[in-house]
């Protein structure tokens, strides 16, 4: 059972790359025509077209904004930029932001794909680990997604780097030594926040995500031909070491490249809660894909009840994503801590229907989607709700980012658009070249007999 990439869908996906480069590419340029020589008068534009109201409005939230433990740390390194006395506050706020939007958008769309692909990668992981029966017929669909790790995992890490280097401090405010200069709170955190070791840090999460992905895609082909079970035993083994590995890195990963965009605030659970949301996207990803092949005449042996399986997982991470984001929510907003309580203020206030639609597209909508398990063996009903689940969370990568860089300038346009199409697109195109690559059943695995027969 062979599959080839079709040309409509490469031709789709490169299409999708093109597109989102012009809509990135636009991002940079229009931001770059926000200068300090013409904010003011672009700034009394843009007030004079929203109505004096809301200009009262947004400059008096710019003042209070800076009095949040995140937008402190931004003050030195805006003023530092100006270089001029003649700026106000409100516009120094204002032209930085703009110049993080498409920085912030393009590091959103990548950090989501290469999310599901991770999340692919730690159930794959379980499934060898727990020498589970009834997922090795989904076993190379798996392997095709987490195709994308590496160069997924590359490009979030240079795109990272390349904010703080090319641009001018615009995700990470951490890296600008203006800031930590005037800053006690990120001097006290530079031992572990600075660019050498996050540098360092993501280079050995990405060569232990990618060692354990290579080596266990090669053993997963050679039992195919092999007369024992010696790779399956192998793949076994490092599946189990993988997994502990797995559990620092993600959890590290999450704070290195999602929490320290706000370095004044943090959480002991964010690790958690994280893994909680690319589990779920890839879970989610992997029935899509199923089901799509599945239309297509391929995965004869995949049945209804390997669908429910899935769309169980589906239902069963989001309750487990909504335990940990509430869990974070009402210790922070209960105990009403300065310093922590900054972080959902500035979602509350500017990020409303972002915010409070996540939890819905996330929570609501699977619980009662997929309630029903009759439901859950409905392909259609499967792609629905996936298609809400994965929308959902990439507004949750769009709420952990955006606040913390652009604070009340968001908006979901080309810049956003863009960086989805371009990832999504070179995402689309990886995968599914690699479920090229090799049969789309491990007919070698000890237990695919015990997988074709599966029924629940």
């Amino acid at each position: 059972m062979e599959y080839k990439i079709s040309n409509r869908l490469k031709m789709g996906a490169i299409i999708m790359m093109v597109l989102g480069l012009i809509g990135v590419a636009y991002g940079f340029y229009d931001s770059h025509g926000y200068t300090e020589e013409n904010i003011t008068e672009k700034l009394a534009a843009e007030d004079h077209g929203h109505g004096d109201a809301h200009a009262t409005e947004a400059h008096g939230n710019a003042h209070a904004e800076a009095g949040h433990g995140e937008m402190a740390s931004h003050d030195s390194g805006e003023h530092a930029e100006a270089g001029q006395g003649s700026l106000t506050e409100h516009e120094e706020h204002a032209l930085h932001q703009i110049h993080n939007r498409p920085w912030a958008a393009l590091y959103v769309g990548a950090f989501f794909f290469f999310m599901i692909a991770l999340g692919v990668l730690a159930f794959y992981a379980i499934q060898y680990a727990a020498q589970a029966g009834w997922s090795p017929v989904l076993f190379r669909v798996m392997e095709g997604i987490t195709a994308y790790v590496l160069p997924g995992a590359v490009i979030v890490l240079l795109i990272a780097v390349a904010s703080g280097t090319i641009g001018h401090y615009n995700i990470f405010v951490w890296m600008d030594p203006e800031v930590v200069e005037h800053d006690k709170l990120i001097q006290g955190k530079s031992g572990y926040l600075n660019l050498t070791w996050f540098i360092i840090r993501g280079v050995i999460f990405i060569s232990g995500w990618a060692l354990y992905r290579h080596f266990s895609r090669k053993f997963s082909i050679a039992q195919d031909s092999a007369s024992d079970n010696r790779n399956f035993k192998k793949n076994f083994r490092i599946s189990a070491a993988f997994l502990v590995f797995y559990i620092y890195t993600e959890s590290m990963m999450a704070w290195d490249w999602v929490m320290s965009v706000d370095p004044h605030w943090f959480s002991t659970l964010f690790g958690w809660y994280v893994f909680a949301s690319m589990f779920v996207s890839g879970i989610t990803v992997i029935a899509m894909i199923t089901i799509y092949l599945k239309s297509k005449g391929l995965l004869e042996f995949v049945n209804d009840s390997h669908i429910h399986d899935l769309a169980k997982f589906m239902f069963g991470i989001s309750i487990f994503w909504t335990y940990l984001w509430f869990s974070q929510f009402m210790l922070i907003w209960y105990s009403n801590i300065p310093e922590e309580v900054t972080y959902f203020v500035t979602r509350i206030e500017h990020y409303k229907l972002p915010f409070f639609g996540m939890l819905a597209m996330n929570f609501i909508f699977p619980l009662l989607l997929l309630m029903n398990s009759d439901y859950k063996r409905i392909n259609w009903f499967v792609i629905m709700t996936g298609i809400i689940i994965l929308c959902g969370h990439y507004l949750d990568v769009f709420n952990w980012i955006m606040p913390a860089t652009v604070v009340d300038r968001w908006f979901i346009g080309l810049p956003e658009i863009g960086a989805i199409l371009l990832f999504g697109g070179l995402f689309l195109f990886i995968v599914f070249t690699a479920l090229g690559k090799a049969p789309l059943l491990a007919k070698g695995n000890p237990f695919m007999k015990e997988s074709e027969h599966f029924h629940y």
